[in-house]
């Protein structure tokens, strides 16, 4: 059986949905926080279990007779560590043979401070004994695009990347990775860097906007501290707000960058364009 934690989130449902494909819905089980959620899923034939991240024995009880874990990285940056090294612990107490892990692209490298808790899961994956392939997610085009309408709206699409290549790709393009890597075999030990085929900056972002709204959008480069500001000025929250701007500045110095074409290796297709992103969200 293969395990998919944080199963009705983004990520999660998009896996899934990969994964029904072919694989029999009775031989998936989606780990929820909160199984009234994921009835959806319920109706689908999978099995559904409730496994909290901050609660190890919850996850070795929803872990039971899983084959492969899909442990998709936690949502709470700060307690990520613990919660993974939660899973990770629950998974070897359970008898699972198989771990693929969602950590960030070049996590041992980094320049984004996101990476200091994905190299601390790795780490304890190295240390579990259990067979694991890392998924180094690059950025997802989504988070870009929640900016799009105030970006059309005001003129000016703000952040601090400066000139830094972003090679992002939609979390459809991630999913469909890791639902290949959790189904078939021969993957343990591999480490691989996911990427969007094609890099761009964000005053390419701003340039496509125009072309396809038919408004002018021009991009704003700011500090990290401005940035910051201006997105907790618009209700981020302080904690997302900062890392989004730290990402940024990560991105200016080349952390979204990869050129390897994993990604699209992997799905054995080319990675959704930045313009058919822009297209499908206006």
């Amino acid at each position: 059986m293969i395990a998919i934690t944080g199963a009705t989130g983004q990520l999660g449902q998009l896996v899934i949905e990969n994964l029904l494909k072919t694989v029999p819905a009775n031989q998936l089980v989606a780990i929820v926080r909160n199984p009234a959620k994921a009835q959806a899923l319920s109706d689908k034939g999978i099995v559904v279990r409730q496994g909290d991240y901050n609660d190890e024995a919850t996850l070795t009880t929803a872990l039971q007779g899983v084959d492969k874990l899909l442990l998709i990285s936690g949502s709470e940056v700060g307690k990520r560590a613990e919660q993974h090294g939660n899973a990770i612990r629950a998974a070897k107490a359970a008898g699972v043979k198989f771990i693929a892990y969602t950590s960030l692209l070049h996590a041992d490298k980094s320049p984004l401070g996101l990476h200091v808790e994905h190299v601390a899961t790795e780490k304890m994956l190295a240390e579990s004994g259990i067979p694991y392939a890392l998924l180094r997610n690059g950025w997802y085009t989504e988070n870009y695009l929640a900016s799009v309408p105030p970006a059309i709206e005001h003129g000016v699409f703000i952040g601090a990347a400066g000139a830094g290549k972003i090679a992002a790709a939609p979390r459809a393009d991630y999913a469909a990775a890791a639902a290949t890597v959790i189904s078939t075999d021969g993957h343990a030990g591999k480490v691989y860097e996911l990427a969007g085929d094609s890099a761009w900056t964000l005053n390419e972002l701003a340039a496509e906007l125009s072309k396809q709204s038919g408004k002018p959008v021009s991009y704003q480069n700011l500090s990290e501290a401005d940035f910051a500001a201006a997105l907790k000025g618009v209700g981020l929250p302080a904690g997302l707000a900062d890392m989004l701007a730290d990402s940024d500045i990560g991105a200016s110095k080349g952390g979204l960058f990869d050129d390897s074409h994993t990604l699209s290796k992997l799905i054995q297709r080319p990675t959704t364009p930045l313009s058919e992103s822009v297209k499908s969200i206006l």
